[in-house]
C-alpha cells in the first residue's frame, strides 16, 4: 500500500493505492463528524462489483447508492439534477459524503454534485479504472457537459481522499485498460522518463495486471500529478503541462464523427501529433514522434478512425475551455521537458493535421501506419 498526500494550501489529502482497498475504505478516509450515511454515486455494472465490498469497508456510515448512466452519458445537466432531488429527498446531511464510485465520468460528476448540494458536502473518490485511478480523480476538477463541448460547467473542488483499489482494474475491458494507459504513457514522456524507461523495457506484467507492478505504475502517476496540482490548484500555469495531447485530443472528442474513440484513444492521436508539431517547429530534434509512436503501439493504442479537415479540427479546438487569445499546446524539447507554447504558426498547425489527417485518412477512411 503506498501513500501520496496532495498538498493542496489548507486542503491536503491522502491518495491511497494498493489491492483489496475497498474492504477497507473507512479506515482509509478522514474522519466525517457527524456524518451518517454515504451517497455512492455508481452506475449498474461497477456497482454490482464493489458497491457490497465498498459499504463493508465503510462500517461508520449506512451506503445509500444513487445510480448513473455508464460513461460520458452520466455528465449531463439532468442527471446532475436527479442526484441534487435525489439528495434533498434523502434528506442528506452537509455532513453526509459523496462517493464517486467508478471511471472519471462518475467522479467528475459526483464532485460537481458534492461541491453544489448544500453549497458543498464532503466527497471521497474511489476510482476503478486505470484512467480515474492515474489522472481524472485527483486533483479537484469536477464537470458536466453541455452539447456545445465537454467539462464546461464546472468547479474545482478537492475530495477529502482518494482510494485506489488496483484490484479493481482486473475487471477492465482491455480496450478501456488500454485507453487508460495513455494517461499513464502521458506522465512518462513530460514528468517521469524513469516511468518510460520501465514501459519500453518490459510492458508484460503491466499488460498482464499484476496487482505489485500496477501499485507502483499507479502511484508513480499520482505522484506525479499531486507535485503539479500542489503548485498550480486551479490552472493557471505549470497545471496545464498535465494537458499534453489534450488539445487535438479533445477536439476529437467533441467531433460527432469520432463519438466512438474513447478518451484514451484521443490523446494518444493527440501526443503524436503534439511529438509531429514540436519537431516541425524545431522546439524538438528529430526521433521524438518515432518514439512516441513505438510507445504507444507497444501500448495497443496506434491512432485509427480517421481524421477530419483542419477547419474542422481547428473550430472544435477554439471551443475548448483553455483557449485564450489564441491556441495553446504543450510540446516537448525532450522527454521530461514540456513547454507551453503559445506563438506556434497557424500554417505549422495546419501542416501538422494535413500530415496526421494523410496517414490515419479522412472520416471514416482507412489509416497508413504512424511512426515516421
Amino acid at each position: 500500500m503506498v501513500r501520496v498526500t496532495v498538498e493542496v494550501p489548507g486542503r491536503a489529502y491522502d491518495v491511497t493505492v494498493g489491492a483489496g482497498l475497498l474492504g477497507i475504505t473507512g479506515e482509509l478516509i478522514p474522519e466525517l463528524p457527524g456524518a451518517e450515511r454515504a451517497f455512492v454515486v455508481a452506475d449498474h455494472d461497477v456497482a454490482e462489483r464493489y458497491l457490497e465490498p465498498l459499504a463493508a469497508g465503510l462500517t461508520a456510515l449506512e451506503t445509500v447508492h444513487l445510480g448513473v448512466p455508464e460513461g460520458e452519458e452520466a455528465k449531463s445537466f439532468a442527471v446532475m439534477s436527479a442526484l441534487h432531488r435525489q439528495l434533498a429527498v434523502q434528506q442528506a446531511h452537509r455532513a453526509d459524503p459523496v462517493v464517486a464510485l467508478g471511471g472519471g465520468a462518475v467522479g467528475d460528476l459526483a464532485g460537481f454534485v458534492a461541491a453544489t448540494y448544500m453549497r458543498g458536502v464532503p466527497f471521497v473518490q474511489v476510482p476503478t479504472t486505470l484512467t480515474a485511478q492515474v489522472d481524472a480523480a485527483i486533483g479537484g476538477k469536477t464537470a458536466v457537459n453541455l452539447p456545445e463541448g465537454k467539462n464546461l460547467v464546472g468547479a474545482f473542488y478537492q475530495p477529502r481522499a482518494v482510494v485506489a483499489d488496483v484490484t479493481t482494474l482486473a475487471t477492465l475491458p482491455e480496450r478501456a485498460f488500454r485507453s487508460g494507459l495513455a494517461e499513464v504513457a502521458k506522465y512518462a514522456l513530460t514528468l517521469d522518463p524513469s516511468l518510460l524507461l520501465l514501459l519500453e523495457d518490459d510492458l508484460s506484467a503491466v499488460l498482464a495486471r499484476e496487482p505489485a507492478v500496477l501499485e507502483d505504475l499507479v502511484s508513480r502517476c499520482v505522484r506525479a500529478k499531486a507535485s503539479i496540482v500542489a503548485r498550480d490548484e486551479l490552472d493557471a500555469g505549470a497545471r496545464l503541462i498535465l494537458n499534453y495531447g489534450h488539445t487535438l485530443g479533445h477536439a476529437l472528442e467533441r467531433l460527432d464523427a469520432f463519438a466512438g474513440r474513447t478518451h484514451g484513444e484521443a490523446i494518444a492521436v493527440g501526443m503524436l501529433f503534439a511529438a509531429r508539431l514540436a519537431e516541425r517547429t524545431g522546439l524538438a530534434p528529430e526521433g521524438l514522434l518515432a518514439r512516441h509512436a513505438r510507445l504507444l503501439a507497444s501500448l495497443g493504442l496506434e491512432p485509427e478512425g480517421g481524421m477530419p479537415g483542419p477547419d474542422e479540427v481547428l473550430d472544435a479546438m477554439r471551443l475548448d475551455k483553455k483557449y485564450a487569445e489564441g491556441l495553446r499546446f504543450v510540446l516537448l524539447e525532450e522527454v521530461g521537458r514540456p513547454r507551453i507554447v503559445t506563438d506556434v504558426a497557424s500554417d505549422q498547425v495546419r501542416a501538422s493535421l494535413e500530415d496526421m489527417r494523410e496517414r490515419l485518412g479522412g472520416p471514416g477512411g482507412a489509416r497508413s501506419g504512424e511512426g515516421s
